[in-house]
C-alpha cells in the first residue's frame, strides 16, 4: 500500500498530464491552495480519507492511489510517434513527416481515445499554445479526412508547404486564420487565402505534458 507521500506524488503527476494546476486542482477538491502545496511539499500529511475526492477529479481508481490491486493505469498501448518537433511558435521548415517509431502511452492518459490506431503523437517546440499546450508537450492528433469536419477554435497541425506549425483553426468565407494561444505577446494570427497551400493534417485530441 503506497504511503501518503506516494499518494500525493501520484495526485500531483497526474494533475500535470491532465494540465491541472495546483490552484484548479485544489478548488475542485473544496481545499485551499495553500493546504494542497503543503501536503505536495511534505509538510502535511496527505489526509486517506480525501483520496476519493482526488481520484474522481483525476480519472483514477482508488485503489490505483493506494497502490492495492489492478487499475486501468496499468495497461499501455503503443501508437505512433514522428520523432519531429512540430513548431508552437512561427511555422518553421521542418523534414516531410515520414519516419515513423512507436510510443507506449496509458489508457487511463489517453482516455476515450485508447486503442485508436489512427491517432499519431508528435512534440512541439515553442510558447505560441502555451497557455493550454506547454513547450515540449507531446499532442496527439486524430487524421482531418474533410476540413469541413473542423469547427472555429480546433486545435490543428497544419502547413503551408513544409512550414508545420499547431494552432487554433479558424474559416471565415475564403479566408484562413490559425491564432496562437500564448503568454508571449509576440505571437500574431497567422492568415491565408483557401486557395494557398495549407494542408491539415490532423486535429489535435489531447496532450501530454512533458514531466522531465
Amino acid at each position: 500500500m503506497n504511503s501518503s507521500k506516494e499518494i500525493i506524488d501520484l495526485i500531483a503527476k497526474h494533475a500535470k498530464i491532465n494540465g491541472l494546476s495546483i490552484s484548479e486542482l485544489a478548488r475542485r477538491v473544496g481545499v485551499a491552495k495553500s493546504t494542497l502545496s503543503r501536503y505536495i511539499n511534505g509538510e502535511r500529511d496527505f489526509p486517506i480519507n480525501d483520496i476519493g475526492k482526488y481520484a474522481k477529479e483525476l480519472n483514477l481508481s482508488v485503489e490505483y492511489l493506494l497502490g492495492v490491486g489492478e487499475s486501468k493505469d496499468d495497461t499501455s498501448k503503443p501508437y505512433t510517434y514522428y520523432p519531429t518537433l512540430i513548431s508552437a511558435g512561427i511555422p518553421q521548415d521542418v523534414e516531410p513527416i515520414t519516419k515513423k517509431q512507436k510510443i507506449s502511452i496509458s489508457d487511463h492518459v489517453m482516455g476515450k481515445h485508447a486503442g485508436r490506431s489512427d491517432i499519431a503523437f508528435l512534440r512541439v517546440d515553442g510558447d505560441s499554445m502555451d497557455n493550454i499546450i506547454p513547450d515540449g508537450s507531446l499532442i496527439a492528433y486524430e487524421p482531418v479526412s474533410d476540413a469541413y469536419t473542423l469547427k472555429n477554435g480546433d486545435i490543428v497541425v497544419y502547413s503551408n508547404d513544409y512550414e508545420y506549425s499547431v494552432k487554433h483553426y479558424y474559416k471565415h468565407n475564403d479566408t484562413l486564420v490559425f491564432k496562437p494561444n500564448s503568454t508571449n505577446p509576440i505571437h500574431h494570427d497567422q492568415t491565408y487565402n483557401i486557395d494557398d497551400n495549407i494542408t491539415i493534417h490532423g486535429k489535435v485530441v489531447l496532450y501530454i505534458v512533458n514531466l522531465d
